[in-house]
């Protein structure tokens, strides 16, 4: 995004930056009113630049293109406010202190990634311990946005996921400027959510970026992991179009080579959705995607793989044979009795008539 052209846009920011941290001082004085004051700093923060903002803040018609059009959404405050933290890093040290004292305020905890995510990743910590905390709470932050996103069914934080997916994920220079264990979480966040996003197709280079998991020798490779992921995110949605969105979009992982586990794990969650009532009630939309969804990656197939195989089939079918043909034979059996009894009281009806005549 093009910095601010003239130094009008420069004191437009200045006086935003000073108009938010005013909001987090009161919100931090007030208990009472904190939760309020928070949540609706989180939401003018989310809110798209309109047209007098924007012509302020850049000036030209062509960096406010190059800007709308970087990520193919709407510019919104956040990635203004968070490229402005990228070049005056000084002036977000009130915010990061404020911020921290209101750690426990859900809405705060919100805030932090949407100003401070490109900070992150753009300006040098040596404070490894405080890289630790501000890295967690990234991604605790960003679960909780990408989770308003899915509620809604809008993409209005797009540009921050791919931020951290093309920006960080995909390039390991930057992604090695946090812990290892902050690059798994990144990872299995981004997982989660790279088909809401419209990502699939960066799909093979984010798996083949994965870090190393400690636990990968009992789950599997990053493909599992992935997969592993994926399954617990799609038992967690309940709005429909974004379900139907991701049963379609699953298609994608055909051709992905899995331990047994892993695709019975799917195969068994995406099971789950072709049956109405619970514990999921999927509705029929949903149900036909789910089937379309397994019919595409596991196809049953009838072909028969081995000798050993042809001739278990082969004794498997003359048994069914004979049980048929047993079962017939009593069939038969049983209705010949009855006949014959049949045949037996009408003769013997008849005898009795005719002595009594």
């Amino acid at each position: 995004m093009p910095p601010p052209s003239t130094p009008r846009g420069s004191a437009y920011l200045t006086a935003l930056t000073l108009e938010i941290e005013k909001k987090l001082q009161r919100a931090l004085a007030s208990v009472s009113q904190r939760r309020n004051l928070l949540q609706e700093l989180f939401a003018d923060i989310a809110l798209e630049v309109d047209d007098r903002a924007k012509d302020m803040i850049f000036g030209e018609e062509d960096a406010i293109s190059v800007a709308d059009d970087r990520y193919g959404c709407p510019i919104c405050f956040y990635n203004v406010l968070a490229d402005y933290f990228v070049r005056m890093p000084q002036n977000g040290n009130s915010f990061l202190d404020l911020i921290v004292q209101l750690w426990s305020q859900p809405f705060a905890s919100n805030i932090f990634p949407l100003l401070f995510h490109k900070w992150m990743f753009e300006v040098q910590l040596d404070n490894l311990e405080v890289l630790l905390r501000y890295s967690s709470a990234l991604v605790q932050g960003v679960t909780n946005i990408f989770w308003i996103d899915i509620q809604t069914n809008s993409r209005r934080f797009l540009s921050l996921f791919h931020y951290l997916l093309d920006e960080v994920a995909l390039d390991s220079e930057r992604l090695k400027k946090i812990p290892p264990q902050a690059q798994r979480d990144l990872f299995l966040l981004l997982s989660r959510f790279i088909f809401f996003y419209n990502s699939a197709d960066k799909l093979e280079r984010f798996v083949k970026q994965f870090p190393d998991f400690p636990n990968s020798l009992f789950v599997g490779g990053a493909a599992d992991i992935f997969v592993i992921e994926l399954s617990d995110q799609l038992q967690k949605l309940k709005v429909e179009p974004v379900l139907l969105h991701y049963l379609y979009q699953i298609k994608v992982l055909q051709g992905l080579e899995l331990r047994t586990t892993t695709s019975t794990r799917l195969k068994t969650c995406l099971y789950s959705f072709t049956s109405p009532g619970g514990p999921m009630y999927p509705t029929r939309a949903v149900r036909h995607a789910a089937w379309g969804a397994l019919d595409f990656l596991f196809p049953v197939s009838w072909e028969i793989s081995s000798a050993y195989d042809k001739s278990l089939l082969q004794i498997t079918l003359s048994m069914v044979l004979a049980l048929v043909l047993l079962e017939l034979c009593n069939f038969l059996y049983t209705c010949s009795t009855i006949f014959s009894l049949g045949i037996d009281s009408f003769w013997l009806e008849k005898i009795e008539k005719t002595e009594q005549s």
